[in-house]
């Protein structure tokens, strides 16, 4: 089974029990637009909300994005029925489950042998991708044998913050952000005033959960930012995610979809300087060279690995846009 090589710049969160939102989403311009059945819905409108996600994935047009579910946990009742219902009901029109508070490979395996039932019993003509949350103590534990775990249908690791700062205790409140809490004062000196230094408390998760994705050749995405009213925030901690390696952050408002498809497309001077790599990077190498430098620095064999995977994304996302106005002719105006 081959997945296609799908863009996750933004990932917009729709609560499954808001009809009026499911309507709207597939005009969000999001990359990837995911129903949740998990913490948006109360537990008294989960049933009702799955009916709504199965109606919402058969009667909308989908083609401008990529759409998956979020099911409930494997440790909850209403897991087991996510699955079949929706795959069953929608599951040609769905493409990825996304599974939350994932503890091991084993949760992985679980939900991709089910899948490999359903789609030969409904005769599903496309494979249904996973994205795996990762946003408790032992998942982040065990995320490499996570990534690890299915390469067939595995496509995308998510740092699940929330989650993940109360399941390692932390002292925050604050979604995704940082705090005074997390910082480090200078030396003092007598008379003077001691200068305050914050860090970034979700560094070191982020980080080896990209360095795990990347290792299988997973897609890292950066999870929420819940406040929704702090654009330089939302943009500071994806600018930061981004640098890690992630190549998308989910958007839980729609007003952040827009932040994170401008973060994770490269601007056009890094786009012309990496075409500039490319033809120095040929010239050398018609005159025998390994490495020259241009504008002053040095560029090598990994500066082409960077250049080339950079251009991908970019014919990637110009094909998206492409598609989005041959869809929507007037938005394209």
């Amino acid at each position: 089974m081959t997945m296609p090589n799908r863009l996750h710049r933004s990932e917009l969160a729709v609560p499954g029990s808001n009809e009026r939102m499911l309507e709207k989403a597939p005009e969000s311009g999001a990359d990837v637009v995911f129903l949740d059945l998990e913490d948006a819905v109360a537990p008294d409108d989960k049933i009702q909300a799955r009916a709504n996600v199965i109606a919402a994935l058969n009667d909308y047009d989908w083609s401008g994005c990529s759409v998956s579910v979020r099911i409930n946990g494997l440790d909850t009742y209403w897991c087991y029925r996510d699955i079949i219902e929706v795959v069953e009901q929608a599951g040609n029109n769905l493409d990825a489950i996304l599974i939350p508070k994932v503890s091991g490979p084993e949760d992985v395996h679980l939900v991709a042998t089910l899948l490999d039932q359903i789609e030969v019993a409904s005769k599903i003509d496309r494979p249904i991708a996973l994205y795996v949350l990762i946003e408790t103590a032992i998942g982040m534990a065990n995320v490499e044998q996570i990534a690890a775990a299915h390469p067939e249908r595995l496509e995308a690791l998510v740092f699940g913050v929330a989650d993940y700062a109360a399941s390692i205790q932390s002292t925050t409140t604050n979604i995704g952000g940082v705090s005074e809490e997390y910082s480090v004062l200078s030396d003092g000196v007598e008379g003077e005033d001691r200068e305050v230094f914050w860090g970034d408390p979700w560094h070191f998760a982020i980080a080896r959960m990209a360095v795990a994705a990347r290792a299988y050749g997973l897609r890292p995405i950066d999870g929420p930012f819940g406040d929704i009213s702090d654009r330089e925030g939302y943009i500071s901690a994806a600018r930061r995610a981004a640098m890690l390696g992630c190549e998308g952050k989910w958007a839980i408002h729609p007003s952040q979809v827009e932040l994170a498809n401008e973060v994770f497309t490269p601007a056009e001077h890094v786009v012309s300087r990496t075409r500039r790599i490319l033809e120095e990077m040929e010239k050398a190498a018609e005159e025998g060279k390994g490495a020259v430098s241009l504008d002053g620095r040095l560029i090598d064999a990994a500066s082409i690995r960077m250049a080339e995977n950079l251009l991908a994304k970019v014919e990637q996302i110009s094909a998206r846009e492409a598609m989005a106005i041959k869809s929507n002719p007037v938005q394209g105006v």
